[in-house]
């Protein structure tokens, strides 16, 4: 942590993370939204945020790991930097002043490491499919220990077919009667050159095995994001 001796100042600002949720019909806003929303919840707690200089000043905000729109996710993070000293407590008491309960701050520290230390992400899936069953909750565990898994992916330089295989550090299919659903637990990697969506994993089981093929009022599925990794795939990031 930060010795109390320093002293913060425009000229030596207080880098602080901090831990957010989104979830529930939050789910559906962009990126860029959820950017513009902590821009204005910034100015609206009044958190002493460092500002950038120049013609148009702003509140320099450093997200991990955009999500796609519709997934939820309970663990975010956004980086910034405070020109007064303030402790953590008081910063996420005053975020969640102006937050909603679905979109709301649940933790606030000093940082322990980088994004760029981001390995992986853990996912946690719910798909009600016509012909949700034990066996094909063992189909789709068979898909998946397949090696390899050619899919194509979209890159900078346009679409690719790539083996995701090596990008899924763990998973896990089982079917639950009492929803009649079929749950995955999935841990994938979250390297920024080697990014693997949830919604990957989604779109293999359509093209191989027909799921959510059907009536789209009836058939759904779920994506929510529990926690972030460092690269070993089983310390917590901070």
């Amino acid at each position: 942590m930060l010795s109390e001796k320093i002293m913060v100042s425009d000229e030596n600002p207080k880098p602080i993370r901090i831990k957010f949720r989104k979830v529930g019909m939050l789910r559906f806003i962009s990126h860029l939204d959820l950017q513009r929303t902590f821009s204005k919840v910034i100015v609206r707690s009044g958190i002493p945020a460092w500002y950038t200089k120049g013609f148009n000043p702003h509140a320099k905000l450093v997200f991990a790991l955009p999500l796609s729109v519709g997934t939820q996710s309970e663990t975010e993070f956004l980086d910034i930097r405070l020109r007064e000293d303030m402790s953590c407590e008081e910063v996420k008491k005053r975020l969640n002043s102006v937050l909603t309960d679905e979109l709301s701050v649940t933790d606030v520290y000093v940082p322990e490491s980088k994004f760029q230390d981001i390995g992986y992400a853990k996912y946690e899936m719910n798909i009600v499919t016509d012909g949700a069953s034990e066996e094909l909750a063992e189909k789709i565990r068979q898909l998946f220990a397949a090696k390899p898994i050619m899919m194509l992916k979209r890159t900078k330089s346009g679409e690719k077919e790539i083996d995701i295989a090596p990008l899924i550090h763990s998973i896990s299919v089982s079917y639950d009667k009492e929803s009649d659903s079929i749950r995955i637990s999935a841990v994938l990697s979250a390297v920024s050159d080697n990014y693997l969506s949830p919604e990957m994993l989604v779109n293999k089981m359509k093209d191989e095995l027909g799921i959510l093929s059907h009536d789209i009022m009836r058939e759904n599925y779920t994506i929510f994001r529990t926690e972030v990794y460092l690269p070993d795939g089983e310390t917590k990031f901070r």
